[in-house]
């Protein structure tokens, strides 16, 4: 079951020995209970919203307060009186606003970093407001933090990235040394990897990776059942806008839920078809979801080599920039990856709307938010184009995904996964998973099911992929420049399918919230590689529309 190129004999008795420790920890876990789930359970079970009707809050992997246990002693560190007294000072602040206080000698990059772990010690602790957001803390984040604060002290005049001291989520299908890269699976609960080169990028740079974000298990290419934001890792995660009233958006749910409710300065998502987008969406934060080769993936848990990508996510378009920017450069290890990446940045900028035409489709023009975001945009100069959405054609979509997740969930296995994974390959997960039904894959796994019967070859699949790809390539094209457009608008997660397959990039910014308090965002779609261009008009429309607001209950 073991990658051959790596060496055996010690591992044999080491994997046995974490063999038997998981089974252990699994049977142990999973009697524990922080409090009585059932009657949130039945409160779920009578909303409207079939995929919110859960059948579990909890996961069995963590019991009470395992998340922040290795820092305890330096949380308890920041005295309460102190934590109160930066709360209105760090929540909701921009990165430039958190280095501004940070020159001015009231605040220290070790005392955000401690801000930020209280907060999710307080918060993840209370189980009338926990959101499931995070699955494991870096045990070292502290101290990194105050060797960044060391060599700013050392060296004052020395001018350094944004991100410098910055503490950042990363989503837990993102390789970072110390912690597990689990992808929300048991079956990846001793994935302790090196550094995916976005987060060598973010390290040099001088970001603090403060921990990883749950996510829908396997970047939601798992089950059919299972609600969008669960993963046997990490539990349900919930959103703060409506803990038990909203979905969370997937597949990048704890990145979204985290950054919604000031968990970090930001957060890295990533996105095969929607899965920054949505999140960003139901957690009325900005989401970029660049083109496929503008940023890496080397060291990310895959499905699609073809159309994953990482991305930023953030409270607002100028924080989404500096994370892009803190990861970029070239990895010649990846083959999506253009030359021009090498140097690829983003600014922030205030552009003029005047003479962009921006493509509103009519299948939007009865939802208010979506009329008022027009009303903006024309009253900045922008030209609307009413526009009809072309059909394209999907079938064969899944499939897909599912041939390619398994050529290139072996390659991560092989290549970049730590030697205590104890699976090689969907065939190998597949059994695992029976081994322990009820608690690795209390929803199914029907996606797994489903790949592990796919009968079609490396020549058959390239053949669908550029079908696919071609298809919705050319119809993207075309009504771009039969409407001779530059943009083209849609509302949350809609057209994520369309765009991933054209690969054009898309920015999602937030538009306001629904009657019963959802929120809503307005989504842009640009040409490859427009990234420029889509922050340019989302920056501007975040200023005209000025709608993010903080949870009510997470302020």
């Amino acid at each position: 079951m073991r990658r051959q190129n790596r060496p055996v004999g010690a591992w044999i008795v080491l994997t046995l020995a974490l063999a038997a420790m998981a089974e252990a920890q699994e049977s142990q876990n999973q009697v524990w209970a922080n409090y009585d789930e059932s009657g949130d359970l039945v409160r779920l079970a009578e909303l409207d919203n079939a995929r919110m009707h859960y059948q579990l809050l909890r996961s069995g992997m963590q019991t009470p307060g395992s998340l922040w246990a290795s820092l305890n002693d330096e949380i308890n560190g920041l005295a309460p009186a102190r934590y109160r007294a930066l709360e209105p000072l760090v929540v909701e602040s921009s990165i430039a606003e958190l280095q501004e206080m940070i020159d001015a000698g009231n605040l220290s990059y070790e005392e955000l970093t401690l801000f930020y772990l209280s907060r999710i010690r307080e918060t993840e602790g209370d189980p009338a407001r926990y959101l499931n957001a995070v699955i494991s803390l870096n045990p070292a984040s502290v101290e990194r933090a105050r060797a960044l604060d060391l060599a700013r002290r050392a060296a004052p005049d020395t001018k350094r990235d944004p991100i410098y001291g910055m503490p950042i989520l990363l989503k837990d299908n993102i390789n970072a040394a110390g912690m597990a890269t689990t992808a929300g699976a048991v079956a990846l609960q001793n994935n302790y990897a090196e550094d995916a080169f976005i987060v060598e990028k973010l390290l040099d740079k001088g970001a603090v990776i403060l921990g990883k974000a749950n996510l829908s298990e396997w970047a939601y290419f798992f089950c059919d059942d299972c609600p969008s934001g669960w993963s046997a890792m990490g539990g349900q995660t919930l959103n703060p806008y409506g803990r038990l009233r909203f979905n969370t958006g997937g597949s990048s749910s704890g990145s979204g839920a985290s950054i919604a409710a000031n968990y970090a300065a930001a957060a890295v998502g990533s996105e095969t078809s929607g899965s920054i987008l949505s999140p960003s969406s139901a957690n009325s934060l900005v989401g970029l979801k660049p083109t496929t080769g503008s940023l890496s993936r080397t060291g990310v848990v895959p499905i699609s080599g073809s159309l994953d990508t990482t991305g930023p996510m953030a409270r607002s378009v100028a924080d989404v920039i500096i994370l892009f920017n803190g990861m970029t450069g070239y990895d010649q290890r990846d083959t999506a990856m253009p030359m021009m990446s090498d140097d690829l940045q983003l600014e922030h900028r205030d552009q003029s709307m005047a003479g962009l035409r921006i493509g509103a489709p009519e299948r939007y023009l009865d939802n208010e938010l979506f009329l008022k975001a027009l009303r903006l945009l024309s009253a900045d100069e922008a030209a609307i184009v009413e526009i009809s959405l072309p059909e394209i054609d999907t079938q064969g979509f899944g499939t897909l995904l599912g041939r390619e997740m398994m050529r290139d969930l072996a390659l991560y296995l092989r290549d970049h996964a730590s030697p205590m994974v104890m699976i090689d390959s969907v065939d190998d997960l597949h059994g695992f998973n029976l081994q322990r039904p009820d608690l690795r894959m209390p929803y199914g796994q029907a996606e797994v099911d489903r790949m592990i019967e796919l009968d079609i070859g490396p020549a058959e699949l390239e053949t669908l992929r550029d079908s696919l790809q071609s298809g919705a390539r050319t119809a993207m094209e075309a009504l771009f420049a039969g409407s001779d457009l530059d943009l083209l608008l849609s509302m949350d997660n809609r057209n994520a399918a369309f765009a991933a397959l054209a690969n054009y990039p898309a920015l999602t910014v937030p538009l306001g919230y629904s009657d019963s308090g959802r929120p809503v965002n307005l989504t842009l779609f640009a040409s490859p590689f427009q990234e420029q261009l889509l922050v340019d008009v989302g920056g501007r429309f975040e200023r005209l529309a000025d709608a993010r607001r903080t949870p009510a209950d997470y302020p």
